[in-house]
């Protein structure tokens, strides 16, 4: 099923706080996923900080823009390390 996210907020850095529409909800850190020329413009941290919501995802006026079921998976991955950290 896709997913849409409801709700984002800049949180610090390349970190943003998302919302699914089926609750699911968590930060990500896009650091490590600002590599490609499209993403480029979004190394200036006051340019990533600018991003917009539309219908589905995130996105950037450069063009770039994460899709909302790579965005749940990295949020669901982040779930499960802080179950296994305990």
């Amino acid at each position: 099923m896709v997913r849409k996210v409801e709700k984002a907020e800049y949180v610090e850095e390349y970190k943003i706080e998302l919302v699914f529409d089926d609750g699911m909800s968590g930060i990500v850190d896009l650091k490590n996923e600002i590599w490609g020329k499209v993403f480029e413009p979004l190394r200036n941290i006051n340019y990533f900080k600018n991003f917009q919501k539309d219908r589905w995802t995130i996105y950037w006026d450069c063009g770039a823009d994460f899709a909302p079921e790579f965005l749940y998976k990295l949020v669901s991955e982040q779930k499960e390390d802080l179950i296994k950290q305990g």
